[in-house]
This record gives C-alpha cells, structure tokens and sequence, in this order.
C-alpha cells in the first residue's frame, strides 16, 4: 500500500492518498488539497473519498475535491446527517456554513473497501467522537487510519462535541487494541510509522486513567 500525507494548514485534518486512487478525509483547504494532489495524480484519477467522520476540519473540502475529480464520496451511515448539519459538524465553531458534501457510499462495520492492488480496507465502526466515525484498517501492512478516534501519544478524540458519545469511547478504543497495527496514520499530526499497538494502548490506557476505569 502506497500512502501519500498531506497537512495542508495547521487547521486541516491529515489528508492521505492512498494508492494514487482514495483520498482519506478532505481537509478544509481545497485549492491547496488539490495542487498537493495533482503533484501525483491527475485529479480524474481519484476514485474515492473516504471521510472518517462529519467534521468540517475532515470534510469541507470534499465537495469541491470530489467535484472536480468525479470521485465518489463516503461516510458511515451513523454520520450521513451530522455531515450537513452546522452543529453536528462543527462548521459553526469554524464560523462557517456546514459542508455542501452529498456522501453517496454508505459504510457500516466490518465493510470491505477495494483500495486497487488487491488490497482493502476493513470499516471499524468506533463511536465517541462522534456518532458515526470510523478507522479504516489495512492487514497486509498493519496499517490502521484512525481518524480522530486515537492519536499517536496517548491521545484521542475530544467527546464533548455535539453528537458526541463519550460512553462509547472506551469501547471503540479497546476495539483497536486488538489489532496488529504497525503504521498509525491518525486525522491529525504526523503518521507514526513504528509501533501503532504501543501508541493505541497508550491512548487506551489514557482514556481508562481520564474515566476512573
């Protein structure tokens, strides 16, 4: 599997290109996004776009991006609603309208998602950040995109959004600690190439300590 990171602003969730056809979360910055693209691919390349949830920091730009692209645009069903709704996705703390995004492809757990290569990408359903997010897992590489779910260090997800469901936090986590992940590509910050299982349990173990588990 062949993965490009893209951080276009500070503000911006991590984008990945993966395998010159899927792009993982959109960011906010489109123009910006997509010159970064288009230093690998022509954009009509793209397939897909797979936002790992209804935030505006991972999904403003989806529109424009897959607009220009003709990718197709997918969100588990538990976030179709939250993506166009200012509240549920946080547009309004940006100052901005929800995103005008139509997601098309509808994910539930335990999805399959064809990456080309005779690879794919396994759907985990991890809710508490918000209803509907996901982390997309790779088995052959040990690769896990874990979206705002879990970050390298210890952290994890804010749960104190709307649409948030911090009892179902812990949960989702330790779900993720029963994977064999070496490469940890997370919504924000750098990817962390080594040991994914130690970063995940570190923030499992965080997470327990903060819940009086």
């Amino acid at each position: 599997m062949e993965v490009r990171y893209i951080c276009p602003t500070a503000y911006d969730s991590s984008v990945y290109l993966v395998n010159g056809k899927v792009l993982i979360d959109a960011g906010m910055s489109s123009d910006l996004i997509i010159r970064e693209l288009e230093k690998s691919i022509k954009l009509t390349d793209l397939e897909l776009i797979i936002l790992t949830h209804c935030h505006y920091d991972h999904t403003a730009a989806a529109a424009e991006i897959a607009e220009k692209s003709g990718a197709k645009v997918g969100i588990h069903r538990a976030d179709l609603e939250g993506v166009n709704d200012e509240y549920l996705s946080v547009s309004v703390l940006f100052g901005d309208r929800a995103p005008a995004v139509k997601p098309t492809v509808i994910y539930e757990e335990g999805d399959r998602i064809p990456i080309g290569n005779e690879e794919f990408l396994e759907v985990i359903h991890t809710p508490g950040h918000s209803k509907g997010s996901i982390c997309l897992y790779e088995p052959v590489s040990k690769s896990l995109f874990s979206g705002d779910t879990v970050f390298p260090g210890g952290g994890f997800g804010r749960m104190d959004f709307e649409g948030s469901e911090p009892e179902k936090m812990l949960g989702s986590v330790e779900k993720l600690t029963k994977l064999d992940v070496k490469n940890l590509y997370s919504g924000h910050g750098a990817p962390n190439d080594r040991d994914g299982n130690k970063q995940i349990m570190a923030s499992y173990t965080m997470l327990k300590m903060m819940m009086g588990v």
